[in-house]
């Protein structure tokens, strides 16, 4: 029942599509703006302290990565010692298999998830469904996308490219075939919507026997998950099955609970524009008569230890999915999160996806590719990841790969140009001599280039030209 980025075109294509939707254009400007400006009231009232806090963030992140290998043995023993089980998984496949497996052996068919990244990086549902268990989304956000049968477009709000009326249609439509279907003559008033969806979710809480979700962080020394949400549909999904399984990314590690307060403080003003989330639940463990009496930990590689590799790469495991540089990037703001083809849409997206999943298709060889490289995108980021540093990583990754003939010969030419004083000298010389016979629009792959750039005008003689003209006139 779940959709897959699976076959979707590269981002150029699908974003000269995207730009044409003028309904979609105009939910995203709205949402975007609307989160971009809580963001900036909640950031700007700590004056310097913002900036001591990310400051501290990217620290704190930056050793864990470091010593990731010592974080990760730290967390494992953690939560054995309060009673839980952790499981290792290299790949989405094997993770998958240890979830299905388990879910199996509870005797239930159905689950109920908290809203995960990781479950949608290894595409979890579909796996579940292949096994012939229903996996039930309960974020609000990410029930209309599986109501809908859709794709989520947003970290934080996976149905911002959706506006209420539309949601309204999918309800109607959709509710019924899921569970508790949408009451009769639902309009799109946002309450009347999230009443509907109160009352479908409410049933599947009460007798779901099993649990999936993620976390924003586990602290290593305590072998606590956490969980920043604010509906309260996650604490629901947290504290009424009976059996919990997490699946969380390797790098998604904090040494300490002082090392969890700072990141309390950078993600909800960084997402939201809260200073703090309505609903941030914790859980260590198993405890008697408290919550799940099961819990299983998945501990998620998936090409994140080949990032780690990369020194410059590398800093994209820092992200904490805040989605502040997808709500500031004016390349989002126009395409919108399918354009990517990733479940990481937005700017962190185009330098995650491609290193955890590598550079073999067009489709990813096109995400670095996806920027103005404004730079914006860093100037938000809770945890300073450099993103245009890492882009530009990655394009001299694409053009040093095979194909790009055409741009390797004329870099290789201008290279072989500005590296002789004589040469550089004789097509100067004969670039002002032809003038004005040099074309507008260049032939081949260098078109792409100047159909929306001007060539300037060629002047008839260099600077070098002049300087020595000069030095002569004046006797020197």
């Amino acid at each position: 029942m779940s959709a897959t980025f699976l076959g979707l075109p590269p981002f150029p294509e699908a974003a000269r599509t995207a730009v044409g939707d003028s309904r979609t254009r105009q939910n995203l400007h709205k949402a975007t703006r609307t989160i971009r400006g809580k963001r900036d009231a909640v950031v700007g009232e700590l004056g310097d302290d913002w900036q001591r806090l990310r400051s501290e963030g990217e620290r704190v992140k930056t050793h864990t990565l470091r010593h990731l290998d010592h974080y990760l043995e730290q967390l494992e023993e953690s939560v054995r010692r309060a009673g839980g089980t952790v499981h290792w998984a290299a790949d989405a496949a094997e993770a998958n298999a240890i979830v299905t497996r388990l879910v199996r052996e509870t005797g239930e068919t159905e689950v109920v998830k908290v809203k995960s990244m990781a479950t949608q990086e290894i595409e979890l549902n579909n796996a579940l469904e292949a096994a012939g268990i229903t996996a039930y989304e309960t974020d609000l956000a990410e029930l209309i996308v599986q109501l809908g049968d859709d794709l989520p477009s947003h970290i934080l709000v996976p149905a911002i490219h959706l506006g209420r009326s539309q949601i309204r249609e999918i309800f109607l439509d959709q509710m019924s075939e899921w569970g508790v279907p949408a009451p009769e003559g639902l309009t799109d008033d946002p309450k009347a919507l999230a009443e509907a969806a109160r009352v479908h979710l409410r049933e599947l809480f009460l007798r779901a026997k099993v649990a999936v979700s993620g976390a924003n962080f586990a602290v290593a020394d305590s072998g606590t998950l956490v969980v920043l949400e604010s509906e309260g549909n996650g604490r629901m999904c947290l504290t009424l099955p009976e059996t919990l399984i997490s699946v969380v990314g390797i790098e998604k590690i904090v040494p300490t609970w002082s090392d969890l307060e700072v990141f309390l403080q950078l993600l909800p003003r960084s997402s939201t524009g809260e200073r703090m989330n309505p609903y941030t639940s914790t859980w260590t463990g198993v405890a008697p008569g408290d919550g799940p009496q099961e819990f299983h930990l998945v501990l998620l590689d998936n090409g994140r230890t080949d990032v780690l590799a990369d020194t410059v790469g590398r800093q994209a495991l820092r992200c904490i999915r805040c989605s502040a540089c997808l709500n500031i990037c004016p390349v989002y703001e126009r395409t919108g999160g399918h354009a990517y083809g990733s479940v990481y849409p937005g700017p962190i997206g185009a330098i995650l996806t491609p290193q955890l999943q590598g550079m073999a298709s067009e489709a990813d060889k096109a995400l670095p590719y996806a920027s103005s490289l404004c730079g914006a995108c860093y100037d938000v980021c809770p945890v300073a990841i450099d993103i245009p540093e890492v882009l530009v990583h990655l394009r001299e990754q694409v053009a040093e790969g095979p194909g790009h003939v055409g741009e390797k010969a004329m870099m290789a030419g201008a290279g072989a140009v500005f590296g002789s004083a004589g040469a550089l000298d004789a097509v100067q010389r004969a670039a002002g001599a032809v003038g004005g016979a040099i074309p507008r629009n260049l032939p081949g792959t260098a078109g792409k280039w100047t159909d929306t750039r001007d060539v300037p005008d060629v002047p008839k003689e260099s600077f070098r030209q002049w300087w020595n003209k000069r030095e002569q006139e004046e006797g020197r």
